[in-house]
């Protein structure tokens, strides 16, 4: 059997709700700074929830970084995965491709993903025009817009990747599924480089479906940085969110001869779907297809379930948290006593949905690299039916080293993807 590839994370980028890059956002989720805030447009429109975490000062940002052109012909998801991405690959020490060169980066590609991508546009621009028989105002740039790989699009011209520039998309799943696609291509030889992730924007429209479906809080209206609230008694639903994570990772080999930065090495990773049986469905988890994820990244990282550190969990602030939990405990046959620190980042930032998993990679490397745990906040009323384990879930961010550290998420369709970071050393 051909032995596969060792593959190593050398950089960084984040938009976040409470960090427009790496820096912000680590110093913010070691404060345990909210990034969730009132959000007038969603009373005015009746929405149930009228907290949301959006980045502030993006465009600020995107003033500086692009052209008039380039954000007329980006919407806001793309916007966030273009920022994030030149991030991550000024992180690794590498530079796009000049425009004016012949060829294309061979070695590397992308995979950026979207849950649900350019509905703002379409809501917007789109149907308002076709409706008013108005088709010449849509714009030459509609179509990158709307389309779901309009983001790993963009980055790829962005930087001059010549190898697959791809999307995917798989709900809540889709940032980590990302990260685990791109690690697959490398392992596989396909690329010695790629630029993985996930992005969400922050539109009402995107949002609606879930404040209809009764799944998000609307309990916490007047204090926004308390709404939410992951593995909580009191935990009335999850916070709409938006942003983007993006990872750049290499071939060990590819990074080593360059002399890059490595954060750390993915040893574990697998994908999954409980099938919408025995428990799960298109919106709840099949236990056994989240316990057999998480043990199938286990058995590709060849190490023993003690060894984990720390978990970033999907921890959503809904009734699914205490069956995360115990789906973790089972699947790594540890109990209270002997269970790694758990944490949710989605209490301080909200559900970006399609980008949540790889924000929340980000967080969990971050946290490695600087050798702590953050608190989750809003639990304090933790929940009784996994009380046991409350020991476990930091409510102050505490210094720990973290050698070894697990991240899953779990989406819409009954789907799974779970990773297992090791703290590279030299």
């Amino acid at each position: 059997m051909h032995k596969l590839r060792r593959v190593v994370v050398t950089g960084l980028g984040v938009v976040a709700p409470n960090g427009k890059n790496c820096a912000d956002f680590t110093a913010s989720v070691r404060a345990m700074r909210s990034g969730l805030r009132f959000v007038p447009r969603l009373q005015e429109l009746g929405f149930a929830c009228q907290v949301g975490g959006i980045p502030q000062g993006m465009k600020e940002v995107a003033e500086q970084l692009f052209s008039e052109d380039l954000r007329f012909a980006m919407n806001e998801y793309i916007s966030y995965a273009a920022i994030a991405a030149l991030e991550a690959f000024a992180d690794a020490g590498l530079k796009p491709v000049p425009a004016n060169a012949e060829r294309a980066m061979d070695d590397t590609g992308a995979i950026i993903g979207t849950g649900i991508g350019g509905l703002d546009t379409f809501s917007d621009k789109v149907y308002p025009n076709v409706a008013a028989h108005k088709i010449k105002r849509l714009g030459s740039s509609v179509v990158e817009q709307i389309m779901a790989s309009g983001a790993s699009a963009r980055v790829g011209g962005l930087l001059g990747l010549g190898g697959q520039v791809s999307s995917n998309s798989s709900a809540c799943n889709t940032g980590t599924e990302a990260i685990v696609m791109g690690t697959r291509s490398i392992q596989w030889g396909l690329a010695d480089r790629m630029v993985v992730g996930g992005a969400e924007g922050s539109d009402p429209h995107i949002w609606s479906g879930f404040d209809s479906m009764r799944v998000l809080n609307r309990g916490h209206n007047h204090e926004p940085e308390a709404a939410s609230r992951p593995l909580s008694a009191s935990a009335g639903g999850f916070i709409p969110g938006s942003g983007a994570g993006i990872l750049v990772i290499e071939e060990l080999e590819t990074a080593l001869r360059r002399g890059a930065k490595i954060y750390a090495e993915i040893i574990g990773t697998a994908t999954n779907s409980g099938g919408m049986r025995a428990g799960g469905s298109m919106t709840a988890p099949n236990p056994y297809g989240v316990q057999t994820c998480i043990r199938k990244a286990l058995m590709q990282a060849e190490i023993s379930p003690d060894s984990i550190d720390y978990i970033n969990g999907h921890l959503t602030a809904t009734m699914a948290d205490p069956m995360e939990v115990r789906n973790w405990s089972e699947a790594l046959e540890l109990g209270p006593d002997r269970f790694p620190r758990i944490n949710s980042t989605k209490s301080m930032i909200g559900h970006a949905l399609g980008a949540a998993g790889a924000i929340e990679s980000v967080a969990t490397l971050l946290q490695m690299t600087h050798g702590f745990v953050h608190g989750s906040r809003n639990c304090e009323d933790f929940h009784p039916e996994v009380e046991a384990f409350e020991r476990c879930v930091p409510k102050q961010s505490v210094d720990m080293p973290i050698s070894i550290a697990a991240k899953a998420s779990f989406g819409f369709g009954d789907v799974n993807s779970c990773i297992i970071f090791k703290k590279w050393s030299q």
